[in-house]
């Protein structure tokens, strides 16, 4: 594949040539059945996570995206139970191009969501504008069912499939390439996988560091094993796509599919800090905010953390 290098890069970072971060806020709901995900990014930017990365003497851009309703179809049936087919690609095509744009720039590109089907987009841009990168996926689902496996049709638990090329063929969704191997792709986190996504994960031998790996060996060495196994070099851009869900509710209450014994709230920022400090990372997905659940204070909590992890991806230090 083509070489990821970029000319004249920001001290510190590999492939990011400006200390820019290009933020895309995505207030999209339709991957998945509950509302309010859709508040989730201005959430973070009412938060004053723009600020914030400014005080951290990044430059930032800002692109809200606030049309996204007008690219929602007068009718839009399901396809292969896959529900608003029309409206998931026609936003996530919207995404790549914006993904990729500013990464091509030499930005590092912060995409906030939204749910998680935004993340056919993001992963296409990423790797449009570096196709040799790799993705590391911290969520508590997989993520990678498809169309024939998927019970319940919400696209928020298919992206992987999507951009892995094993969806099928799907017409509305010709605009996805196949651009993610297996062996590029790892999870951390994993505790709710679907028994058909079991199947694709071994049958495609894709390797998946569970809650349990993070129990048995700590989450240092589970980053580090991550990392050995898709950037075994330490050489490959990483896109890192981040779920809120991956975090324990207790951490993160306000996100639409939480499901108990997650990541501890030093345990998500560690991957965070982690792979930022290699220098590789040149995105961030921050996914599954969803104001509208939970009180107020629980919003807050989430929110918080929400900007934390990001501060984190863009080289926040405890010292």
């Amino acid at each position: 594949m083509a070489s990821s290098k970029v000319i004249g890069t920001v001290p510190g970072y590999k492939f990011i040539k400006n200390r820019r971060a290009a933020v895309l806020a995505f207030p999209f709901n339709g991957g998945q059945g509950r509302e309010g995900v859709e508040l989730g990014g201005m959430h973070l930017v009412e938060h004053g996570i723009l600020e914030q990365l400014k005080e951290m003497e990044w430059e930032t851009s800002f692109e809200p995206n606030e049309d996204i309703d007008t690219f929602r179809p007068s009718s839009d049936p399901d396809i292969e139970g896959l529900k608003k087919p029309r409206f998931v690609s026609s936003v996530t095509k919207r995404v790549a191009e914006q993904v990729s744009t500013a990464a091509k720039a030499g930005d590092f590109v912060v995409t906030l969501g939204g749910d998680h089907s935004l993340a056919m987009g993001t992963v296409s841009g990423v790797f449009e504008a570096y196709p040799d990168a790799c993705l590391i996926w911290i969520d508590a689902h997989a993520d990678i069912n498809t169309p024939s496996t998927t019970d319940s049709g919400n696209m928020h638990g298919c992206p992987i499939s999507f951009v892995m090329g094993i969806a099928g063929d799907i017409p509305e969704f010709a605009w996805i390439k196949k651009c993610l191997l297996p062996e590029r792709l790892v999870y951390i986190g994993l505790r709710d996988v679907d028994p058909a996504e079991k199947k694709i994960l071994k049958d495609n031998g894709i390797k998946a560091f569970s809650m349990h790996h993070v129990d048995k060996y700590g989450i240092g060495k589970v980053v580090e094993m991550a990392l050995d196994h898709v950037n075994p070099n330490r050489d490959r851009p990483i896109h890192l796509s981040f779920d809120v869900d991956a975090l324990d509710p207790s951490v993160a209450p306000s996100t639409g599919t939480p499901v108990r014994g997650g990541l501890t709230f030093r345990e998500g920022h560690y991957i965070c800090e982690a792979l930022a400090e290699t220098g590789l990372l040149v995105a961030a997905d921050i996914m599954e905010v969803n104001p509208a659940l939970e009180d107020e204070q629980a919003v807050f909590q989430t929110v918080q953390v929400g900007c934390s992890l990001t501060r984190c991806c863009l080289g926040e230090t405890l010292l």
